[in-house]
This record gives structure tokens, C-alpha cells and sequence, in this order.
């Protein structure tokens, strides 16, 4: 079993950047894939990027692409995402999840945070 905490989130202008940390309790965490997925006020959850295990398969949608990017450092069981040229439309709670398979699901995966909040004023 895993625990996620995310921190990171905030209030940014369009074009501005953050740096979205995931930190993981348990000593599983480098077996497992990992995910942000993101929630805007009325939408369905969707996912934006996930990481194989090792970090040498990344997966990520088409409207993140070249913008974000995602990573994880093993070792201090912990996922990053680096969002840049954020966009107003980027405004959401964001997700890590975790889970053996990827998915493009949210619901493919067992395990998920509270979120973070990411604002990003126009």
C-alpha cells in the first residue's frame, strides 16, 4: 500500500510555471506507475502524464505535450511534474495516483492523493 501527499499547486499567471511535487509513503513505491491526472470545477477527471517505474516510459496527453513534463526520483520516493507555459484552461485540482498498470483512467489506479490546486489567471 502507498500513501500520496502533492503539494506544489497555486496561483500562477498564463505563461508562468510550476513545479508539482508527489511524495509517497511505503517501501513499494519504485515498483509502482505514476500519474497526474487533473479535475477542473465540473469536468470529468483526465489524465495529463504518467511514468513507468524505472522512469524510462513516459506517457502523456496530446495537450500537455512540450509543456509539461513528468519525473520521479526513486530514491526519495517522490513524482514531479514541471508544468510551463501554463494556460488559464490548465486551472484544476491535480491528482498523483499510483498503481501497478498504466492507465489512462483515473480509476486505473488504486491509489491517489488529496490534490493540489493549480490557478492560472488570464
Amino acid at each position: 500500500q502507498v500513501q500520496l501527499v502533492e503539494s506544489g499547486g497555486g496561483l500562477v499567471q498564463a505563461g508562468g510555471s510550476l513545479r508539482l511535487s508527489c511524495a509517497a509513503s511505503g517501501r513499494t513505491f519504485s515498483s509502482y506507475v505514476m500519474g497526474w491526472f487533473r479535475q477542473a470545477p465540473g469536468k470529468e477527471r483526465e489524465f495529463v502524464q504518467a511514468i513507468s517505474s524505472s522512469g524510462g516510459r513516459i506517457y502523456y496527453a496530446d495537450s500537455v505535450k512540450g509543456r509539461f513534463t513528468i519525473s520521479r526520483d526513486n530514491a526519495k520516493k517522490t513524482v514531479y511534474l514541471q508544468m510551463n507555459s501554463l494556460k488559464p484552461e490548465a486551472t484544476a485540482v491535480y491528482y498523483c495516483e499510483a498503481g501497478q498498470l498504466y492507465s489512462l483512467r483515473p480509476t486505473g489506479y488504486p491509489y491517489w492523493g488529496q490534490g493540489t490546486q493549480v490557478t492560472v489567471s488570464s
